[in-house]
């Protein structure tokens, strides 16, 4: 097993790329064997404890074998906050972080929200903590998404009701109308033909439901909730979208022809086109 930070960063480097296999190793070594950081530097060797060396062991299988770190660690950073996360939840990614940014600085007090797909809850979570008076509905077809989500709103003092629902099988009735005043989601956007393109560690772990759509039907989740937002959505109300960058015009489109207003795409911070937003006609 490796004794230093040196020999963490050698080991992991047979797996990762070099910068991040070392972001992987101070993880390791600092946060998860105790290391102080000044010794890190300094490579000095790790305490030689026996049951740090077992967890060391097991730290290093699992990590070679692609096991993403916040499944090690059983939290991701979001906003400022830390999520729990497991094995069939997906984890938050910075992306979608832009996206609730975005949203807590044009969402108005006292907002009603719905987020379809919430997984951890970091999206619901974020909003009602972050947009003064936010009534925020969550939902998820998954039991392991919404216990985590559940358990991560009592955690960080959050009030968010969730609900299990499969939303391609919902259908507005007439008591729901005009419920809310923002629907946000990220659904699943991969195509099965981007498989090949993915890290393993996202292939090997992360819960696939949440990930995949079919090569012939890539805009299914968009067009279902687009479809149910008009009858859910206040008059003016707005539906915002984490999309695939391959089709932000035909995402656009979509929401068009579906008759929202002020549809537009706009890119991430990597420069690729990542959301989309409409709004619901106001007559």
């Amino acid at each position: 097993m490796p004794q230093t930070p040196a020999e963490w960063r050698k080991l992991l480097k047979t797996k990762y790329d070099e910068r991040e296999a070392a972001a992987l190793a101070r993880i390791v070594c600092c946060e998860l064997l105790g290391q102080r950081p000044t010794d890190y530097v300094l490579n000095e060797p790790l305490p030689d404890d026996p049951r740090q060396a077992q967890r060391a062991h097991e730290l290093a299988q699992r990590l070679l074998d692609y096991e993403p770190m916040q499944y090690i660690e059983g939290k991701a950073r979001f906003a400022g906050r830390d999520f729990g996360v497991k094995r069939g939840v997906l984890i938050p990614r910075p992306e979608t972080e832009e996206l609730v940014e975005r949203l807590v600085q044009t969402t108005p007090p006292g907002a009603r929200i719905l987020d379809v797909g919430t997984g951890s809850g970091c999206i619901a979570v974020t909003l009602a903590l972050e947009v003064p008076g936010a009534q925020v509905e969550a939902w998820d077809i998954a039991d392991e998404a919404l216990d985590t989500a559940r358990d991560n709103c009592r955690r960080l003092g959050a009030h968010v009701c969730f609900r299990q629902q499969d939303v391609l099988a919902y259908e507005p009735e007439e008591d729901t109308e005009g419920r809310f005043d923002l629907i946000v989601s990220n659904p699943p956007y991969v195509t099965e033909n981007e498989r090949n393109d993915m890290q393993p560690n996202v292939l090997l772990y992360e819960p696939e439901r949440a990930l995949f759509v079919p090569d012939n039907d890539p805009l299914r989740f968009y067009r279902h909730i687009g479809r149910i937002g008009r009858k859910l959505l206040v008059p003016g109300g707005r539906m915002a979208f984490e999309i695939n960058r391959a089709f932000a015009q035909e995402t656009v489109a979509l929401l068009l022809q579906q008759g929202y207003t002020e549809v537009s795409s706009t890119r991430d911070l990597s420069g690729n086109e990542r959301f989309v937003t409409g709004r619901n006609p106001l007559a």
